[in-house]
């Protein structure tokens, strides 16, 4: 079946982060370019969230819907307080500043991880300026904002990240290698045990990045072409072809079956067969 994807905006400058609001049904996302956060809603269409936003990338919301927030322009992550205040997170580690926070997942039992690759330190995507810290990362977040605690540092370029169904697994892709590794989750919530897992392969554009994984616990990672649907075993189902090079996606829609995808000048919807799930 050829998929029939749906433009629900368009004109942007690079389109990243989104995330479905289960309760007030509207999807959230960023345009790092334009410092422009962005929501759409079938009553609304598109409108402005927040301008400026530091130059926000992933999004997502910790288990009490709080909006979590990855900011390449401030090289932090914040948290929406309920009355609106904006507070940070994850700001340094060892007294260094962090690179520029890009993907972000909460866990059931409220632990905050995040990406760490320099991205937000080019232009265009972010602002230039030089990299503090010798490595690119993966971090918990914890109770001070200026010591989370590093979990992965072996990366080349860490980007889009998802736990699996039981969260016993978490799985965290390299963009500059092309592959997706899988971590065991320990009770503590650190990581152990990291393996190469699958890879992206193909001759077209595009790289691993935003990732996530639905209802039946298969893997979605955008990769060369569009977004490289894998098994629970790493086997690749299919890769959906997208009209423009794709960054993220995030399920949403009363049913969870429509795929919104942030796709460069762009924000799309797909409809699937099989649902996504609420991230909180």
């Amino acid at each position: 079946m050829i998929p029939i994807f749906e433009k629900l905006g368009t004109g942007f400058l690079f389109t990243e982060g989104p995330v479905w609001h289960p309760t007030g049904k509207f999807l959230l996302w960023s345009d790092m370019p334009g410092d422009h956060m962005r929501r759409w809603s079938a009553h609304d269409g598109v409108t402005t969230f927040r301008k400026p936003c530091n130059m926000s990338n992933g999004l997502t919301y910790d288990r009490q819907g709080r909006l979590l927030a990855c900011e390449h322009a401030s090289s932090q992550v914040t948290r929406t307080e309920r009355d609106g205040r904006i507070v940070p997170i994850a700001t340094h580690y060892r007294g260094k500043q962090l690179n520029s926070p890009n993907d972000i997942v909460c866990k059931r039992d409220g632990g905050i991880y995040f990406s760490d690759p320099p991205y937000g330190r080019a232009k265009f995507y972010g602002v230039e300026r030089p990299q503090e810290l010798s490595l690119q990362g993966v971090y918990r977040a914890g109770a001070d904002p200026t010591s989370p605690e590093l979990l992965v540092d072996d990366f080349d370029r860490p980007n889009g990240l998802c736990f699996s169904l039981d969260e016993q697994r978490l799985f965290i892709n390299d963009t500059a290698r092309q592959h997706i590794r899988v971590f065991e989750v320990t009770p503590s919530g650190t990581l152990k045990n990291g393996r190469v897992w699958a890879e992206t392969k193909g001759d077209k554009p595009g790289a691993p990045d935003g990732m996530k994984v639905d209802a039946v616990g298969n893997v979605y990672c955008c990769g060369p072409g569009g977004i490289h649907v894998f098994d629970p075993t790493g086997v690749l189902c299919e890769v959906l072809e997208t009209p423009e090079r794709t960054a993220n996606f995030a399920w949403g829609d009363d049913d969870y079956r429509s795929l919104f995808i942030t796709a460069s000048t762009s924000l799309y919807r797909l409809r699937v067969l099989t649902r996504g799930i609420p991230v909180f």
